[in-house]
């Protein structure tokens, strides 16, 4: 499996399953956290995840592989008070998430853009 669909995988595992034992089969045992609001290993995010709202919703979108970094273009709901656009970038080391950073942004429909275009294409390549 390459880098880029094994992230995806992990991820879906995580966000859409919401499995907490991907955290063991993906993640390396020092995972490194960029997230300023999240603190580094995989113990935090084992906490996290069960206790996302019951509407909370992630899509993966556009997903692209430069060697060891993969980055998923993604839509989360239930994250924040509105729908959040993100890019999750993700370092592979040994065959398992290493490292994490993000930049989200609060997602604004085509109708209220300056130029017509969404946000996310729901798209996975």
């Amino acid at each position: 499996m390459d880098n880029k669909q094994f992230v995806l995988t992990a991820i879906t595992d995580v966000f859409v399953k919401r499995d907490i034992t991907a955290f063991d089969k993906y993640f390396d045992s020092n995972y490194k956290q960029h997230n300023p609001q999240i603190p580094n290993g995989i113990a935090p995010l084992k906490q996290m995840i069960p206790n996302l709202p019951v509407n909370f919703k992630y899509e993966p979108g556009i997903v692209a592989e430069n060697g060891e970094y993969v980055m998923i273009h993604g839509r989360y709901e239930g994250w924040g008070e509105k729908p959040m656009i993100a890019v999750d970038i993700f370092k592979v080391t040994n065959g398992k998430i290493s490292e994490h950073w993000d930049v989200m942004q609060e997602e604004i429909t085509a109708d209220k853009t300056a130029n017509g275009n969404a946000m996310f294409p729901i798209l996975v390549n």
